[in-house]
């Protein structure tokens, strides 16, 4: 086993899973993630709409539903090939409303600054946000700013809050995943982490990686407008990366779920980087990538659609929805073995988001 550093204080294995302390690991969206909703979070604030542990919660509001979201980001450093911590905000939260079925409409800003920080560097990720915003087509209605002791903040760190429209006659939801249905992502994997790793690790190392960030609302519209109800669930390859998606899929849905390794985008150069880092792509953290189950018939229909979009160009069907309900997922091999499909245990990136 691994024993961590705890990057606050850098300290070898300050902290421990099963020590009784929170650890990096927990914010992972790994194992340890799970355990500490299921174990501690859910228990005390668990309801219909919170234990669905969906992107986004479905609120009623006089015949209409609205979709909320919030989210965190600490990503460290804040700047990193092809973007920084402002415009990750403004993709990650636009991203949540857009694959739970809902058109944003705002969001809101929440800044944690440390004292000390420079001015040009606020100044740079709020000109981020509002490009990442127009590029949504959302502004930011509301914020709030608190500053912190010097070295309690790493710089700065930004919530939000989403709140969005939900497209009539939408449902997406793991219990809407049937037998037969093709599972779709948009693009190549494991850029943003990469990325973001590379620049913290290495930041001597010259690579055309760059961040995927990007808000998907654009092609999710697309997506929606061309095959609608046939899109059974959607979300956001993020922390845990897609082998973290298809894990809680098949947990979820209860069915056995297939992916093919041949046919998932992974470039030559983040398949490189990452043996070098010794991680596996499956498990490293996009922010600009969606996993869509739709309905087989509609497969075609999705893809081309997907792909009519600059953001989905190389948009892929990497597997499917099998028909054993035992809730595992499986990979297909390049070399024709199989394996069985776990979701990472806590995070390999800390910080990446």
């Amino acid at each position: 086993m691994t024993v961590p550093v705890h990057e606050s204080t850098g300290v070898l294995g300050a902290e421990r899973p099963g020590s009784g302390r929170i650890v990096l690991a927990h914010g992972g969206g790994g194992q340890l993630t799970d355990d500490l909703l299921m174990g501690t979070l859910l228990p005390r604030l668990g309801n219909a709409r919170l234990n669905a542990l969906l992107d986004a919660a479905m609120l009623d509001a006089d015949g209409r539903r609205l979709a909320l979201t919030l989210d965190g980001y600490v990503v460290k450093p804040w700047r990193f090939p092809g973007g920084d911590i402002g415009r990750l905000a403004v993709c990650g939260t636009i991203n949540d409303l857009a694959v739970s079925g809902a058109r944003p409409l705002g969001m809101a800003l929440g800044l944690i600054l440390e004292e000390g920080l420079e001015e040009a560097a606020l100044e740079t990720v709020l000109d981020s946000v509002a490009a990442a915003g127009r590029e949504a087509g959302v502004e930011v209605v509301g914020g709030d700013t608190k500053v912190v002791e010097h070295r309690n903040g790493d710089g700065l760190y930004i919530t939000t809050a989403g709140v969005g429209l939900a497209r009539p006659g939408i449902e997406l939801s793991p219990q809407r995943v049937q037998p037969g249905d093709a599972i779709l992502i948009n693009g190549f994997i494991g850029d943003h982490g990469l990325a973001v790793m590379l620049a913290r690790q290495m930041p001597q190392v010259q690579s055309v990686l760059r961040s995927d960030a990007a808000p998907l609302n654009g092609l999710i519209d697309a997506l929606l407008d061309a095959v609608g109800g046939a899109v059974a669930f959607m979300r956001d390859a993020t922390r845990g990366g897609l082998a973290g998606v298809a894990v809680d899929l098949a947990l979820r849905s209860g069915w056995h779920i297939t992916l093919e390794e041949e046919a998932i985008p992974v470039r030559g150069e983040a398949q490189h980087a990452a043996d070098m880092l010794g991680l596996d792509p499956l498990e490293i953290a996009n922010e600009g990538k969606i996993v869509a189950v739709v309905r087989a018939e509609a497969a075609e229909a999705a893809l081309q659609a997907m792909r009519s979009h600059p953001l989905g160009r190389d948009a892929a069907r990497i597997g499917t929805v099998g028909e054993v309900a035992d809730g595992i997922c499986e990979l297909h091999t390049s070399i024709g073995g199989r394996r069985v499909v776990q979701k990472p245990y806590g995070e390999q990136l800390p910080r990446i988001c």
